[in-house]
């Protein structure tokens, strides 16, 4: 079976996203390892960039696009040496869409990426009184990630779906912003 170069590419990029969230988790962690760590990041972050990348590229490809993830090799770099400095500056790649995408296609598009992590973090959420460390983490970082996403500043997905959409854009942003005050309340109720 060959595996795809896009498929390479994705995988490239949630190991070294992996590995960069795993070192700052690591070191804000007194009591977890860093293979505990590194775990833990694969399964929220690494889970958390993929879908938000495929979501695009599923929508790009349903309204008729060529659609295609490419990794920022320097960019996995840097995202892993800031790690190691206790904050990660991660812009891990994107999904290169060919052919004319109007507003609406554009929009649509744009926002399935922070929809996905407001799915996984809210798929993450039950399970916080289970499973803390990765639960926990899992909701905090897809809330982060589609809260960041929808930043309406240029090349962000909230410019997009605020030129798109403004409505759907402030339900985006009401739910992250909701979520996130949330997640920073949420360690008086469980113990991670």
């Amino acid at each position: 079976m060959k595996i795809s170069s896009e498929f390479k590419e994705l995988i490239k990029a949630w190991l070294a996203i992996s590995i960069a969230f795993g070192i700052l988790i690591n070191l804000g962690s007194k009591e977890m390892s860093l293979g505990k760590s590194l775990l833990i990041a694969a399964i929220t972050v690494g889970l958390g960039f993929v879908a938000h990348e495929l979501s695009h590229r599923y929508y790009a490809r349903k309204f008729g696009k060529h659609a295609e993830f490419k990794a920022n090799n320097l960019m996995l770099i840097i995202a892993i040496f800031t790690s190691l400095f206790g904050f990660v500056l991660a812009v891990p790649g994107a999904v290169v869409i060919s052919g004319f995408v109007n507003r609406r296609e554009g929009g649509i598009i744009a926002a399935a990426g922070p929809a996905a992590n407001i799915v996984l973090a809210l798929i993450f959420l039950p399970f916080v009184f289970i499973f803390p460390s990765i639960a926990y983490y899992g909701f905090m970082i897809n809330s982060w990630l589609a809260l960041f996403n929808l930043i309406p500043f240029q090349s962000f997905d909230g410019r997009k779906v605020i030129e798109w959409n403004k409505l759907v854009y402030l339900i985006l942003a009401i739910v992250t912003i909701g979520m996130n005050v949330l997640h920073i309340i949420l360690p008086n109720f469980i113990n991670i």
